[in-house]
């Protein structure tokens, strides 16, 4: 007989739950889900890259409207349950009552709020959910200074993200160092070091009196009479299970509420999980016991015996781009022994707290890939004796000249994913079974779903199995709306003469109807790229800055930033620019890095006169928010320099001139220096020609950006006519092969350098082919989007003002 299951809670641990009993036993319950939120379930681990902008909502997901839909549980979202009915069996919300024969409360955790006077006021915040996070970019899109309280994760994590949408942000936390759960006083340093390096204030020691300001929050004094101005204060200084409702039903409420093994409260048809429950006197913050959690209480649903028994675990956390590692306990007790590493120059922590030979605790900072050795260790309590000398470098001992040693050296029994306990024998099993791509990992083993600071090494995992060919041979899906990799896709445009998004999404398949965020740019871009004379760009499938024509900023506003040909100017040019800061209240003028004047702080709708003023007086567009070419950086060369050994400036605006308007799959930089002293900065560009006695050296898949890298030398000629035709061939090979949003120098790592000289070098029919198709392709783009205003007689494919209606939010 079908039974109700009302579950209260749509967090992941009753997330995991309904998948477990929708996928073993579909049809067993009848399910009603309630949730405060007016959404269902999402990975909450991710909203910190939410909050920062890596992610949108859309990407952190886990059970979408259709998901729920094809279990068909009755969703009520937004709708908060008010109180249990335990005689009846019924659950009550502000909109009415749901009968239940099985009920389960997973109502999660409350963020503490600190008891101090101005604590109500508006421009306090918390850290939990989604709405906490939206609240926070809206106030952040006005700058100014934020306060986080509290130096644990969650906490770090906020300041993280509020710094990278601009504010200026002050980290007040209670204790001696930062996560002192997790980290001991030496690798807090190390991360409290690191924070600061990133314009993060931190104020340690630093205790809360109260919140002060006139109506809103100002400011946060502290007991030693600090004062930190505050246009927002965030507190996150810890969680409360959620345990209001139990204790009104007269459910037994210690700090959670208390569960048995088998996850069953002191109401024998009521069970619980997650955040807000006690199981055997212990609290649980961490998701990979919420999952063990679920897979209990799924089987004593379904009326088998189970038993919820807490295993121990470490902590692998990813702190605003820092590695750090612990697990076990590194408490200073007597008897116990230290091993320490320090790099200070890589930034590398390392200690190892030994209690009779024996492994119980591990910090690591910095170089955390032996996490999981160490971990096993201590949680097989192994004798360490006779590897005690070495036992520091980890499993590949001092040599590490194999990357994946220390993966090959774990046991099956190694837990690779701790969020959903996942070893590295059943990730073994899942490959050799056929899951050679990580999405099919993560479908059939969960492994890296979670949080995701495990993927790197469930990669090296994979890699066990399919060899180092393993990431090329199985890429990965564009998106979860097509089973269908980016290569795949674009040979597939080719091959079956696809000139449409429509058809693209008829012919291969697509998931959904109009595609997302993450396919329809990459799509508008393969079929540009290789349809120049049928395929119109659809703008609708652009970002909002190319859409706009503009880069947008966090007030709202935008930058103009006209092309300055190889960073050179003309004193006409300049007036025209200091005309129209001056005319349109511009409250910057920046000089860019590269070699341009930057107006920032345009209203939007300032932007078609200004351009329309700028325009007449020669001024195009500078192209700083596509993904096109940026800039081409200059010296002065022979021309003025005595160290020049080429016109290195005449060469920047050459190749600037016959580059610019191109669309291509990431942003490309350009250098020319005129003699080996670089002063171009040639050598971490896209494209780097450096300049000497002989000719022309040019390298390519260089890097100056989130990553660092030198180019690579792809050929050297004394001819800058060659020097030219070398460069337009590979950036033409790099639109024609390389992945949508891959930068040149990840695209060069995927395909080889050698491939490339073969191409574009060594084959010169094929060279000159593809200068002729870059060629074409120019000659159909309309490389100013502002200078058709000008030219109001002339028929545009689009129009700049078209755009000027959409909305900035993307």
């Amino acid at each position: 007989m079908t039974q109700n299951l009302v579950v209260i809670g749509a967090g992941m641990a009753s997330g995991r739950l309904l998948e477990h009993l929708t996928d073993d036993a579909p049809g067993a319950f009848r399910i009603t889900l309630f949730n405060a939120e007016p959404r269902g379930n999402y990975n909450r681990l991710m909203l910190s890259p939410v909050l920062s902008g890596e992610k949108t909502y859309d990407q952190i997901v886990t059970h979408d409207d259709d998901w729920y839909a094809r279990r068909g549980i009755d969703c009520r979202f937004g709708e908060s349950v008010v109180r249990i009915d335990r005689d009846r069996k019924v659950v009550y919300s502000q909109h009415g009552g749901a009968p239940y024969d099985r009920l389960v409360i997973a109502t999660g955790s409350s963020p503490f709020i600190l008891p101090v006077p101005g604590r109500d006021l508006p421009g306090v915040v918390t850290f939990r959910d989604l709405d906490d996070t939206n609240a926070m970019t809206a106030a952040a899109a006005s700058g100014g200074n934020a306060v986080v309280i509290g130096g644990g994760l969650l906490g770090l994590e906020a300041a993280a993200g509020l710094r990278s949408l601009g504010m200026e942000v002050t980290v007040i936390h209670l204790m001696d160092h930062l996560m002192e759960r997790q980290l001991d006083p030496s690798a807090g340093y190390l991360l409290q070091r690191e924070l600061e390096r990133r314009g993060i204030r931190v104020h340690c020691r630093g205790a809360t009196k109260a919140i002060i300001g006139n109506g809103r929050a100002e400011a946060v004094l502290l007991e030693d009479g600090t004062t930190c101005p505050a246009d927002l204060v965030c507190m996150a200084v810890g969680i409360r299970p959620e345990t209001r409702l139990a204790t009104d039903a007269q459910l037994e409420v210690g700090r959670g509420i208390v569960v048995s093994d088998a996850m069953v409260t002191s109401d024998p048809s009521i069970h619980a999980l997650g955040e807000c429950v006690e199981h055997d006197g212990q609290l649980f913050g961490l998701v990979a016991p919420l999952y063990d959690q679920a897979r209990v209480l799924a089987r004593t649903l379904l009326g088998e015996d189970a038993a919820f028994r807490p295993v121990q675990t470490a902590t692998k956390l990813k702190v605003t781009g820092c590695d750090l590692f612990s697990a076990g306990d590194f408490a200073d007790k007597p008897g116990r022994e230290d091993i320490v590493f320090r790099d200070p120059g890589r930034g590398v922590y390392k200690r190892l707290v030994l209690e009779e030979n024996r492994l119980v605790g591990a910090v690591m900072y910095g170089d955390t890939g032996d996490g999981n050795w160490f971990f096993g260790m201590i949680k097989d309590r192994t004798d360490i004796s006779a590897i005690r000398d070495t036992l520091i470098f980890g499993p590949a001992g001092e040599g590490r000249a194999d990357p994946l040693a220390a993966v090959a050296a774990l046991p099956d029994t190694a837990e690779i994913c701790g969020c959903n306990g996942v070893c590295k024998g059943s990730i073994l099993q899942a490959v050799q079974g056929g899951a050679d791509t990580l999405d099919l990992v993560r479908a059939q083993t969960k492994a890296s779903a979670s949080c995701g600071t495990c993927t790197g090494l469930v990669e090296k995992v994979m890699a066990l199995t399919l060899g180092d060919g393993a990431a090329a041979a199985a890429p990965q899906t564009m998106c979860k709306c097509t089973d269908h990799s980016h290569e795949d896709v674009r040979r597939l445009i080719r091959s079956m003469g696809l000139k449409s998004i429509p058809a693209i999404m008829q012919e291969l398949g697509w998931k959904t109807s109009g595609g997302c965020h993450s396919c329809r740019p990459a799509l508008n871009y393969y079929l540009i790229a290789e349809w120049p004379l049928d395929y119109t760009d659809d703008r609708q499938s652009r970002f909002v800055n190319e859409r706009n024509h503009a880069n947008i900023q966090k007030d709202g506003t935008y930058s103009v930033v006209p092309r300055m040909w190889g960073g050179v100017t003309t004193p006409g040019e300049l007036r025209a620019i200091a005309d129209a800061a001056d005319k349109y209240n511009v409250p910057m003028v920046k000089v860019t890095g590269g070699q341009r004047i930057d107006l920032l702080g345009v209203r939007k709708e300032d932007l078609p006169a200004m351009w329309a003023d700028l325009n007449a007086a020669g001024l195009v567009s500078g192209h700083a928010y596509s993904k096109g070419l940026r800039t081409v950086k200059t010296c002065v060369g022979s021309e003025f320099c005595r160290f020049g050994t080429q016109d290195s400036t005449g060469l920047g605006i050459r190749l600037e001139k016959l580059l610019w308007g191109s669309w291509t799959p990431h942003k490309v930089k350009l250098g020319v220096s005129g003699c080996p002293r670089n002063c171009a900065e040639a050598t971490c560009k896209d494209v780097g020609i450096v300049c000497v006695d002989s000719g022309f050296n040019v390298s390519v898949a260089g890097a100056a950006g989130m990553e660092v890298k030198e180019t690579e030398h792809l050929a050297s000629t004394p001819s800058e006519d060659e020097a030219v035709e070398i460069t337009t061939a590979f950036i033409q090979l790099y639109r024609e092969h390389a992945k949508y949003l891959d930068r040149p120098y990840k695209w060069v790592a995927k395909v080889g350098l050698d491939w490339v000289k073969a191409q574009v070098v060594d084959d010169l029919a094929n060279r000159k082919a593809l200068v002729d198709r870059f060629e074409l392709s120019q000659s159909v783009y309309r490389r100013d989007p502002w200078a058709e205003l000008s030219t109001p007689s002339e028929t545009p494919k689009w129009h700049p003002l078209a755009d000027l209606t959409l909305e900035a939010a993307e």
